[in-house]
């Protein structure tokens, strides 16, 4: 080192560890320089291998379809469970199963759905085990309070029909904004632990980039937690396509096209005098209705179609008088009905009384009704008023003779 005084480039590489350079405009060796920078490029490699997959336009694109799909859906598991379900907005991205697996080492149920009309492909549903158990439970009829913990057959029979409801709500929603049929499988449900199993579903490989698009559900204070719906990058760019081809293709409405000038109407004859009416108890002849126009023929306030008359005589409508008479009720078929049994009950008055009242009654208590002594009773058939008679001793029994039948009015009367 000489007498001469130490660079401030100096200082900062004895600071860093390293030594004096021997010439100012020496290069660091290779090795001490790049060696930090692979190390920060091996740390970013994982998220950023699949950045050139999908674009912005089409993250935005994919959100928005999960965002309107989901939005129904929920609607519907909120119907199914019994709850408010809440699916928040996605967050949409592209990544690898076997990272996602590195992510979330917890088992998982899987519900695959495979499209059968108007998208060619298939979408995988990752649903939380204990969050699949409080559906499970909900679906059967729990609360979602204790949910068992052991998911069998039969809680993932439950799922499956919760899902299948679930997807079957996006379809329709995806009919709607693609334009076109959207149709569905059945869906298949599988237990994975995403921390053990080396494979999680054949649709979806273990490396290959795979479009992950996460919700976050709420079930009313039951559940909190997130799903995801997975699809290969395939399907996902079929529904992007899809959804801006559908917007872009929609027909506008054609113009009506101008109706054509009519020709003058033929010189018709003067109109006869019409006759006099006939008395209204004669039935008036029938009169031919005119057809009804056909598309793009005249309507009110229009001219005529060329050809048809412009003045045709016209007589006022003639009705038959309303007969008065009772109608004859065909009992041909009354025999069918006339083993069925009725309840036929005697009333022999009735009375109010408060809460109060009644708790005081005891033995011997003397309930005044609202007839008279002596006076008929009413004769209930089915609970509906038919008659009235009287109170009769037959062999140390009770009995009733009728000596009234109700008129039609009486029983409406009553029954009102």
């Amino acid at each position: 080192m000489s007498d001469d005084m130490i660079s401030q480039e100096e200082i900062d590489a004895l600071l860093n560890g390293g030594g004096i350079p021997a010439a100012d405009d020496s290069p660091a060796p290779a090795g001490e320089s790049e060696a930090p920078a692979d190390a920060s490029a091996g740390s970013d490699s994982s998220s950023s291998q699949f950045d050139d997959v999908l674009t912005d336009v089409e993250k935005d694109a994919l959100g928005e379809i999960g965002n309107i799909s989901m939005g129904s859906a929920a609607t519907t598991l909120s119907v199914l469970l019994g709850h408010k379900v809440n699916i928040t907005t996605p967050s949409v991205s592209v990544s690898s199963m076997s990272m996602i697996q590195e992510k979330y080492p917890m088992p998982y149920l899987i519900v695959e759905v495979g499209y059968t009309i108007g998208i060619d492909g298939n979408n995988v549903l990752a649903i939380q085990a204990q969050d699949a158990a409080i559906i499970a439970d909900l679906m059967m009829g729990g609360d979602g309070t204790n949910p068992d913990t052991e998911i069998n057959e039969i809680a993932m029979s439950a799922v499956g029909e919760s899902m299948n409801q679930m997807m079957g709500t996006v379809a329709t929603s995806l009919s709607t904004m693609f334009n076109k049929k959207i149709d569905i499988s059945p869906p298949k449900v599988n237990l994975i632990d995403f921390g053990s199993e080396d494979k999680v579903s054949e649709v979806l490989g273990q490396t290959e980039p795979i479009v992950c698009t996460s919700f976050r559900m709420e079930v009313d204070g039951l559940i909190d937690s997130e799903i995801m719906q997975i699809l290969p990058v395939e399907v996902a760019k079929e529904m992007v396509e899809a959804l801006t081809n559908g917007s872009a293709e929609e027909p506008e409405p054609e113009p009506a096209p101008a109706p054509a000038a009519p020709s003058p109407p033929p010189a018709a004859a003067p109109a006869p005098t019409p006759a006099a009416p006939p008395p209204a108890q004669q039935m008036a002849p029938p009169v031919m209705a005119a057809p009804p126009p056909a598309a793009g023929g005249y309507g009110y306030g229009m001219p005529p179609m060329q050809g048809m008359a412009a003045n045709v005589p016209v007589q006022p409508a003639q009705f038959i008088p309303l007969n008065t008479q009772p109608v004859q009720v065909n009992d041909a078929n009354i025999g069918l009905i006339l083993d069925v049994p009725l309840s036929v009950t005697v009333e022999l008055g009735r009375t109010n009384k408060s809460i109060k009242e009644i708790l005081e009654l005891t033995n011997g208590s003397i309930v005044e009704l609202d007839k008279l002594a002596g006076e008929p009773v009413d004769i209930n058939v089915n609970g509906k008023f038919l008659a009235k008679g009287e109170v009769v001793v037959i062999d140390e029994n009770f009995g009733v003779r009728i000596t009234e039948i109700a008129s039609p009015a009486e029983r409406a009367a009553k029954l009102q």
